[in-house]
């Protein structure tokens, strides 16, 4: 079974062709955890101890998206073991925690990387990730981002930080790029062989 982009893209993913120009180039996806992986929320039971809610579903574009060649990494300014688990399941290569200056650790991953600012994304959701996001090619940001960070972002996701942004954002890089289909048809290759 073949199918188009324009066949499963999802109704409520507005694209201007602006952004989608930018995304046509973006090497590196860099995101921010807490309101963008996560709901923003932190949760500290009667000992210290952290607990984080991920989507599954982000986990997936991610993974989709590292299939298409599209590098991945998170910069945080926060220190968590449940970032740094995530991060290995999902194998994101690229983690940098504890980054309450998230510029200067931005510029030196770039360096590293060898790539320039419009290679890169990032997905940010307040006023300490601005930095970054003025600098990089594509700025991504949630529905319910700071005001300022909002007005600065070249594109908005659908839902929200921690229930499927992240894969608004893979997915949208993944149609600029021409890759969706091909990320999408694994899944249905095999359709006409499951017996239920």
């Amino acid at each position: 079974m073949r199918f188009d982009d324009e066949d499963i893209l999802h109704p409520d993913l507005t694209i201007s062709d602006a952004v989608m120009a930018l995304a046509a180039n973006i090497r590196l996806v860099l995101f921010d955890v807490d309101g963008v992986l996560t709901d923003g929320r932190l949760y500290f039971d009667n000992n210290g101890n952290e607990s984080k809610a991920f989507h599954s579903r982000d986990g997936l574009g991610i993974n989709l998206l590292q299939q298409s060649g599209v590098q991945t990494g998170i910069i945080t300014a926060r220190q968590s073991n449940l970032v740094a688990h995530r991060a290995r399941n999902l194998k994101i290569a690229h983690l940098i925690q504890g980054a309450v200056d998230k510029y200067p650790a931005y510029l030196e991953l770039r360096d590293e990387l060898g790539l320039n600012d419009n290679q890169i994304a990032f997905v940010g959701d307040d006023v300490v990730d601005l930095p970054v996001m003025l600098k990089v090619g594509l700025a991504i940001t949630v529905p319910e981002a700071h005001t300022l960070v909002g007005q600065h972002a070249h594109w908005t996701t659908k839902h929200a930080g921690g229930c499927g942004a992240a894969r608004d954002a893979c997915e949208m890089i993944l149609h600029a790029q021409g890759t969706f289909t091909s990320a999408m048809q694994q899944f249905l290759m095999r359709k006409d062989k499951i017996e239920l």
